[in-house]
């Protein structure tokens, strides 16, 4: 049985800002290098000591390739869903075992509506045809849970049904003329559909659609560099920008972009930059690229800290960033593309 400490954790996550990050962390930190296994067993062949912790800089990073091999489980909690990236044919693939789907899915929908607003204002089309193909996406699970607060019955998953999407979405409209559209997919799915041949001209005719890609080509396209898959995208369909969202199986919270493959992240995320010839050194703010380090508080029941393939760079305000590209071509959600 879960302890009271975690859902007071849990609590805390939920309400977490700039002001009380830091401290917030530390102490996820202090509980999951003593109830995490795998974690302490990586602290300890690091050769540090968990009470020489005292800032968030000293703590240790998780390398993500973790999630391939090890069960990464925090309390010795019995999970009630097992997630799995999509990986290519024939890799190994990163698994995430959630002991609390509930709370993936209350962070993930508090984390959507503090970027774009009340999901009860929207209807969504999701067009994410590598990960219908299989049940255990942590992305189809939470768009499923925002399909789910639109209560609209246009709201749904597209396979590769085109016209049935097109349709839908002129039905969507006309219906509920003052509501948000959006259409989330695949970058490979909606670029599919772009060169698809449909006619999208009657999207110049909604005040209020947004596309969002999720990143990655799965091993169906060839790879592309997002500025031209933007180019591509918005031409295809006429909107001004591309919004992207940064997630990954491995994470519970997620960032977005509203155009440009500039990420902002919510307040129960942190992002940190690493030497990308040493990983345990980070870089401050005047060397502006590295490898990405991700804090995700909400990773209580698993692991908070992740060092992921992802390379990036910050923008002036050290806060936003962007995705440059991977360290290798593993293949993780979120990635956003893509090479360098």
């Amino acid at each position: 049985m879960q302890s009271s400490n975690t859902d007071i954790l849990k609590q805390r996550v939920l309400s977490v800002d700039e002001s009380n990050f830091d401290s917030l962390a530390l102490e996820i930190f202090q509980f999951q290098a003593t109830n995490n296994p795998v974690y302490l067993q990586y602290i300890e062949q690091l050769g540090k000591k968990t009470s020489d912790i005292t800032s968030v800089s000293d703590i240790p990073f998780l390398p993500i390739e973790f999630f391939k091999s090890q069960t990464i489980i925090t309390n010795q909690v019995v999970p009630k869903v097992v997630f799995e990236s999509s990986g290519t044919t024939g890799s190994q693939t990163s698994r995430h075992y959630v002991y609390d789907p509930d709370f993936y899915v209350k962070v993930a929908i508090q984390i959507f509506e503090k970027f774009y607003g009340s999901l009860a204002n929207f209807q969504i089309l999701a067009l994410l045809p590598s990960y219908l193909e299989r049940n255990n996406s942590s992305l189809v699970y939470m768009v499923k849970s925002f399909i789910e607060q639109t209560n609209s019955q246009y709201s749904g998953f597209f396979l590769n049904d085109y016209k049935a999407l097109i349709d839908n979405l002129k039905k969507a409209h006309k219906a509920n003329p003052n509501q948000k559209i959006l259409l989330i997919g695949v970058t490979f799915g909606l670029l599919d559909l772009a060169e698809s041949g449909e006619d999208f001209s009657f999207l110049k005719d909604f005040e209020d659609v947004i596309i969002m890609e999720t990143g990655g080509m799965k091993g169906r396209r060839k790879e592309l560099l997002r500025e031209e898959v933007h180019e591509i995208l918005t031409a295809a369909f006429g909107v001004k920008s591309i919004h992207s969202e940064y997630g990954m199986t491995e994470l519970l919270s997620q960032g977005y972009s509203y155009g440009e493959g500039i990420f902002e992240l919510p307040a129960s995320m942190r992002v940190l930059l690493r030497d990308v010839n040493d990983p345990f050194t980070l870089v401050d703010s005047s060397v502006r690229s590295g490898g990405i380090n991700v804090i995700d508080l909400a990773n209580i029941d698993s692991c908070a800290f992740i060092e992921t393939k992802d390379l990036g760079s910050f923008l002036p305000d050290n806060r936003r960033f962007r995705i440059l590209g991977r360290f290798d071509n593993s293949d993780i959600r979120g990635c956003n593309l893509m090479t360098l």
